[in-house]
């Protein structure tokens, strides 16, 4: 396996933590009982568990993003020394962003969540 495809592992296992994170912070705010029922009229998470939920939100469209662009390079045995730094700047960035966005820290968050985008975005050009 190569190594863009064990950051792209590393990426999933970092979602699933968020999302284990994002269940507890939720839990903590409206009970579990709560959150085994239907959540047509779930309360608006706030605060911390608010942004977990929308971390999360945005880390799974990240990996929608970045799975295929890791994948086609995989299948066109494109990758290089330029798609390794895209997805290691990725999998920091993603990181760095999964600790901003909960701590509500605005601008450090919106420069990583960049930094992870344009590497994707070298990807896709990459993979062209």
């Amino acid at each position: 396996m190569s190594s863009e495809l064990d950051i792209l592992a590393l990426y999933g296992l970092l979602v699933l933590v968020l999302i284990v994170v994002q269940v507890l912070f939720a839990m903590s705010q409206v009970g579990l009982p709560r959150l085994a029922q239907p959540r047509d009229d779930m309360p608006r998470l706030t605060g911390v568990a608010g942004r977990m939920e929308r971390c999360v939100a945005n880390s799974v469209t990240a990996m929608a993003l970045f799975a295929p662009a890791v994948l086609i390079l995989a299948a066109r045995e494109g990758f290089g020394g330029g798609t390794l730094l895209a997805a290691q700047v990725f999998l920091f960035a993603r990181a760095a962003y999964a600790l901003l966005y909960p701590a509500g820290i605005p601008w450090a968050r919106t420069g990583v969540w960049g930094l992870g985008f344009f590497a994707t975005l070298y990807l896709y050009i990459a993979a062209l």
